[in-house]
Formats: structure tokens, C-alpha cells, sequence
């Protein structure tokens, strides 16, 4: 029988998939960290948007993404909420739900003139960085925005105070940064970054500006530091983590990026088909932890696929256990 160049290749790469695959195989031990996956403020977005279509009906049109998470999107998408960029892709007078991660006053205005029926979904503690930035401003200081250029929640932050804010994502921008008052300066950051290389740049703004003005209380929410603390826990002991998260998650990103400064490979999986066979062939412990946007059921569904690689132990490492619950808006309020 003759064999199609075509199928060669293809054969070619089945048997590679399986080599890595019997590569793979091993015991292994799983190193779960605890808190880890889904927070108050995601449970919260998620639910107002599974209550609106519930009591509306679809369509239920949605700014952005709810949350950072594309099961998340999709399983949302597949009740009937629909996800748009721009308020004008909304019909006028339609139901329109704010993503998780906040609006700036002007898109808040743009829904008003389009006489959107808007439902608020903006995690509480992004609501207390906008009422911060606007308070400092008031009192006539220059905010200087510790986050990601591009990321929602920036680009609704700094539009609570366009005239009297900056962004800065590293020392470099520190250094390069000025301001009309050295004496009057603030800071904020995004509520999702990592706290080591924060506490970084706060340093290096206090070093420049020692009149620097702090928020009340720390804006890196709790989910982002427990999350971060509880993977410190794990990921000295393992030859690899697993961080399941979108790529758009910022939380998520910097978990890995944390796993990767303590000396331990890192790799961003969506879900279980992501996991790459070559990265477990040396890896006997693998430590395993979820975004705040990453629904818990996919962490398991990593546990599961890990087992059909060998026997595995499973140990949770718990750091702090989360009670926080977020009420939800009057509109949905509870039934």
C-alpha cells in the first residue's frame, strides 16, 4: 500500500503526541493552593447577569467581558447575553450590565444618552478606587495609577479624574514622571497586580515624592494577595505550576509571573487541553491554582486529566479561608 506523503506527516505527529504523552507518565504529587479560582466580586458579576436573564430574558447585553474568563463568556453567551466593545453596537432603551471591572464616567454618560437600562456589575472594591481617585483629585493632587495600560479596569480608574491622574507600570515610569506639585501626590493601584513589584514602585514614588499620599486602605484586593500568598505556598516544593486563567486575566498572569521569579516554570492553561505533555516529564510535583476569574470546576477537570498520567496524590495547601460576600444591586437583589 502506498502512503500519501500527507499521512506520513500526520502520522509523524500522532506518534510524537504520543511519545510526549507515555513521556508524561509518572506518579506525581498535585500541590493544590487554597484560596484559589473564582473570588466575591466574580461570583457577584456572574450572578447579577444569571438573574437578569432569568427575570428579562435574553438578549442581555453585557460591556466587555463580566469577568476575564472565556468558559465564563461562553457558558453566559449560551443563556443569551451578548457581549459588545461599544455601547453603540446596544439597541437604544435595551437591558446593559458593567463588566466587573468598572466604567469610566463617560461611558456611564454614554448609556444614559442612549437611555440604556444599565445594571452595575463593578466589583465594590474597583468602586472604592474610583471614589479614592476622585477624592484626591479634589483635594487638588496629581494621582499617580499603579496598573496596566489597556486593562478595563485602568481605563475606567483614569477616567474618574482624566485632568488630575498619570498611569505608571514600572520604577522606570517613576523615574521619568512629572508633576506640576511635588508636595501634592497620591497613589492608587489596579486592584489585580502583583504586591511584590508594587510594593516596588510605591518605594520608588515615595523616594521621589516624600509627601506621597497612600489610599485608606490597600487597593491590590484581598483575592489578588490570598491568591498570591497561597501560590508562595506551593510553588518552592514543585517542579512545575499550573495556573488555570484566560490570557486577559490579569490576576492570573501574575500568578504566573510570580511562580516564574521564584524559580519554579509556570504555564497559563484555559482549561485542561492546554497542558503541554513536555512541561510534566520531568515534573513528579505539580503545584495547581486557578485565577480569581476561573471557574473551580476546571481546576478539577486539571486534577482529573493529571490522573490519567499516573497515579496522583493530591494535598491542598490552604494559606487564609475566604468569607467575603459581596450583596448584589437593588435591581437584582435577592429572591
Amino acid at each position: 500500500m502506498v502512503t500519501a506523503p500527507g499521512d506520513e506527516t500526520a502520522a509523524a505527529a500522532v506518534r510524537d503526541v504520543f511519545g510526549q504523552l507515555e513521556a508524561a507518565f509518572r506518579p506525581r504529587t498535585v500541590l493544590l493552593a487554597s484560596p484559589r479560582s473564582f473570588c466575591a466580586g466574580v461570583d457577584r458579576a456572574i450572578e447579577i447577569v444569571e438573574r437578569v436573564l432569568a427575570d428579562r430574558g435574553s438578549p442581555v447585553y453585557v460591556r466587555k467581558q463580566i469577568v476575564h474568563n472565556i468558559h465564563v463568556v461562553r457558558s453566559l453567551e449560551r443563556r443569551g447575553a451578548v457581549f459588545v466593545d461599544d455601547l453603540d453596537e446596544v439597541p437604544a432603551g435595551a437591558t446593559l450590565v458593567f463588566s466587573a471591572h468598572g466604567v469610566s464616567p463617560e461611558v456611564r454618560e454614554h448609556a444614559d444618552a442612549r437611555r440604556l437600562d444599565v445594571i452595575d456589575a463593578t466589583c465594590p472594591l474597583v468602586t472604592k478606587v474610583h471614589a479614592e481617585a476622585r477624592r484626591f483629585a479634589q483635594h487638588g493632587d496629581t494621582v499617580v495609577f499603579i496598573g496596566h495600560a489597556g486593562h478595563e479596569e485602568t481605563e475606567g480608574t483614569l477616567g474618574e479624574a482624566p485632568d488630575s491622574m498619570v498611569l505608571v507600570e514600572s520604577v522606570a515610569d517613576v523615574a521619568a514622571l512629572s508633576v506640576p506639585d511635588p508636595d501634592r501626590v497620591s497613589y492608587l493601584t489596579q486592584t489585580t497586580l502583583a504586591v511584590d513589584e508594587t510594593a516596588g514602585i510605591v518605594s520608588a514614588l515615595t523616594e521621589r515624592f516624600p509627601a506621597l499620599r497612600a489610599p485608606r486602605s490597600e487597593d491590590i484586593c484581598y483575592a489578588t494577595t490570598n491568591r498570591q500568598e497561597a501560590l508562595r505556598a506551593v510553588a518552592a516544593a514543585s517542579d512545575l505550576v499550573l495556573v488555570v486563567g484566560s490570557v486577559n486575566s490579569s490576576n492570573s498572569q501574575r500568578l504566573v509571573e510570580l511562580s516564574t521569579r521564584q524559580g519554579t516554570t509556570a504555564q497559563l492553561i484555559d482549561d485542561a487541553s492546554e497542558i503541554d505533555p513536555a512541561h510534566l516529564r520531568e515534573a513528579a510535583v505539580v503545584g495547581l491554582t486557578a485565577g480569581a476569574s476561573a471557574p473551580p470546576e476546571l481546576v478539577e477537570e486539571v486534577v482529573d486529566v493529571l490522573a490519567g498520567l499516573g497515579a496522583v496524590t493530591v494535598k491542598e495547601r490552604e494559606v487564609t479561608r475566604e468569607n467575603v460576600h459581596f450583596a448584589l444591586p437593588r435591581a437584582v437583589g435577592a429572591r
